[in-house]
């Protein structure tokens, strides 16, 4: 399945400080009817999760995970509506209008957001980078995936964007 690799033009790009040397720039992105819009923090060169558990495969969900501290909704809120099953840890949001998941709360990462790389506005995605996680063995899959839970951590000497 190929994916499209986009370039960097005239996006926000900001240098992390304390040390930190990697570049964040500010995505925004929302559904397809515009009803549900958000900004997100994180690097141009996207890592991007392919899934292939029973959601993910019925979705063709791919998404990159950031801390909660670098997502802000924009506007939508009350046009979001939330899918769960099985451990129902996993919130899978929605917007009630179009029926676009732009970003969710991940099971490997609760304390964190899948973003749809899709869903982002063009202009701020300098490459895509897509690793497959295999989903119908979670528990397997995440025993040995060495930095998937570190995703949505905020970074310990929380830098600051400038």
């Amino acid at each position: 399945m190929p994916f499209v690799m986009w370039t960097i033009s005239k996006c926000s790009r900001k240098r992390l400080q304390a040390g930190s040397s990697m570049d964040l720039v500010k995505h925004t992105g929302g559904c397809h009817c515009g009803a549900v819009r958000f900004e997100v923090w994180n690097s141009p060169d996207l890592h991007v999760f392919h899934c292939n558990c029973s959601i993910c495969t019925k979705k063709q969900n791919h998404h990159f995970i950031v801390p909660k501290n670098r997502f802000t909704l924009l506007q939508g809120l009350e046009n979001l509506t939330t899918y769960t099953f099985n451990t129902h840890v996993a919130k899978h949001t929605f917007c009630k209008t179009c029926g676009v998941q732009s970003f969710y709360t991940p099971r490997s990462n609760p304390d964190g957001y899948g973003i749809a790389p899709h869903c982002l506005d063009p202009g701020t995605v300098h490459s895509v980078t897509v690793e497959n996680f295999c989903g119908e063995k979670w528990e397997e899959s995440m025993q040995v995936h060495e930095t998937i839970r570190d995703m949505s951590k905020p970074e310990e000497n929380q830098p600051t964007v400038i």
